[in-house]
């Protein structure tokens, strides 16, 4: 990935427990399972590195107690790192002053949380613009610039709701509005959709997908739900007991899980679902008949009814819109059955 580093996690721990600096020195910023069971340490993150580029969909998962949330919370300063660095733009986040950081996250950070928070007392208009009334921006940007942002999450003819008349749904459109009304750099999700039933989820994940192909923010998104984690995802971060197992692309996490535990969280995630056109076609574009052109990123299963309805193979195309390979029926089948070969 060549796109600029915008955010950038070393070495980060997070103990609780008495004296957890001291405790850190003294053990050579290493120490063991069994040297943190002495201690009386909790070590909600350990050791973490991470490195989020710009314009990407960056999950961190993993189930409750992982120490995913904490981790988050340490690079957005939420929350302060036992140790370790952070750095955001290139500046190091944990030297910032306390008014640097507060303008950082009013003008460059967007967060959205689980639960909604949004003012009970404030319509969705007057929730969407507080950000900027915070920042002191007269009520006439502010709203036009809440009402833009209202109507990009879909909910426009609703400005005037409060947060009793609207959906979990809706709420979170709010909620997601709000976030984006000081068009951040960076965005930071937690669980934003697992309080709201299935179908409604689905629908939430479709509508942040089709935010992020018009406003290409990077993010970083919090999940323990691993179809949910493969569907939003351009890396995954998988975490146990706050220590990062891996960070791949879904494919690879698949494909070559780096640890046992890893293997055995992916294990019943269909291929289909991760593998990429560019993965499983043959390489070279021959003569045709063709039935068209497919971009080498989708996915077997995004792929598989089109590709298996057509009459002929389908040109694999490049980032660049240029053919690099081809893809027929027999290929896709091999991948949805779980072929060996595939």
């Amino acid at each position: 990935m060549n796109r600029p580093v915008i955010l950038e996690g070393l070495g980060i721990w997070k103990l609780y427990g008495a004296h957890p600096e001291t405790f850190l020195k003294r053990h050579n910023y290493q120490p063991t399972d069994e040297c943190l069971a002495a201690g009386h340490m909790i070590g909600a993150v350990r050791a973490a590195n991470v490195k989020i580029h710009q314009g990407e969909i960056f999950v961190i998962m993993g189930l409750s107690g992982s120490g995913k949330s904490t981790l988050v919370r340490c690079l957005s300063r939420l929350v302060e790192p036992t140790a370790g660095k952070v750095f955001f733009e290139g500046r190091d986040l944990l030297e910032m002053s306390d008014a640097d950081l507060i303008d950082a996250r009013r003008k460059k950070m967007g967060m959205v949380f689980q639960h909604f928070a949004l003012l009970p007392h404030l319509t969705a208009l007057q929730n969407a613009a507080f950000p900027l009334e915070v920042q002191g921006v007269s009520r006439k940007i502010r709203e036009d610039r809440a009402r833009e942002m209202i109507d990009l999450v879909g909910l426009k003819g609703r400005e005037a709701y409060y947060p009793r008349q609207l959906s979990g749904g809706q709420q979170q459109r709010v909620g997601i509005a709000r976030s984006l009304v000081a068009e951040p750099d960076l965005w930071f999700l937690d669980e934003p959709f697992s309080a709201l039933d299935p179908l409604i989820r689905r629908e939430m994940q479709d509508e942040f997908l089709r935010l992020q192909a018009l406003l290409h923010k990077t993010i970083v998104f919090i999940t323990h739900d691993f179809d949910e984690a493969i569907r939003l995802a351009d890396r995954i971060a998988v975490m146990k007991d706050g220590k990062i197992e891996q960070t791949a692309t879904p494919e690879e996490l698949v494909l070559n899980p780096a640890t046992r535990y890893v293997e055995e969280f992916t294990r019943h995630i269909p291929r289909a679902k991760v593998m990429k056109l560019r993965s499983v076609m043959s390489t070279g574009v021959p003569e045709g008949p063709y039935s068209g052109a497919l971009a080498g990123d989708l996915t077997v299963a995004a792929t598989a009814s089109q590709i298996g309805a057509a009459p002929h193979p389908f040109k694999v195309l490049d980032e660049d819109g240029r053919p690099m390979g081809t893809i027929d029926a027999r290929a896709a089948i091999d991948v949805m059955i779980g072929h060996p070969g595939a």
